[in-house]
């Protein structure tokens, strides 16, 4: 199902509930519209060990506004990423395994 930023922020915000890390500095967020190949393999993000979250929003531009709005939080990531249909925001833990 398809979100607005406002959707997506919440949902996230929720989760971030659920880790162990206190700062918004800890988590990387971006965009993509390969959610598999992304996360999981060229992040190295382990399904099933590593707090990580992802949303499809209506567009990119919600996409992109909803990863501006985390990396002014203070996320690391990076704008200008993705294509035409990256319309997946993803959120994951950085840990000593991911790949930034």
């Amino acid at each position: 199902m398809r979100k607005t930023a406002k959707e997506i922020i919440a949902d996230v915000e929720e989760h971030l509930t659920k880790s162990n890390k206190h700062y918004y500095s800890d988590f990387y967020v971006g965009i993509t519209n390969d959610i598999e190949r992304r996360l999981f393999i060229e992040h190295n993000v382990e399904k099933k060990s590593n707090w990580w979250i992802y949303r499809t929003a209506t567009n990119k531009t919600v996409a992109q506004s909803v990863e501006e709005y985390f990396l002014n939080k203070g996320m690391k990531g990076d704008t200008g990423g993705g294509t035409d249909d990256s319309i997946y925001v993803y959120c994951y833990e950085i840990t000593n395994l991911t790949k930034e």
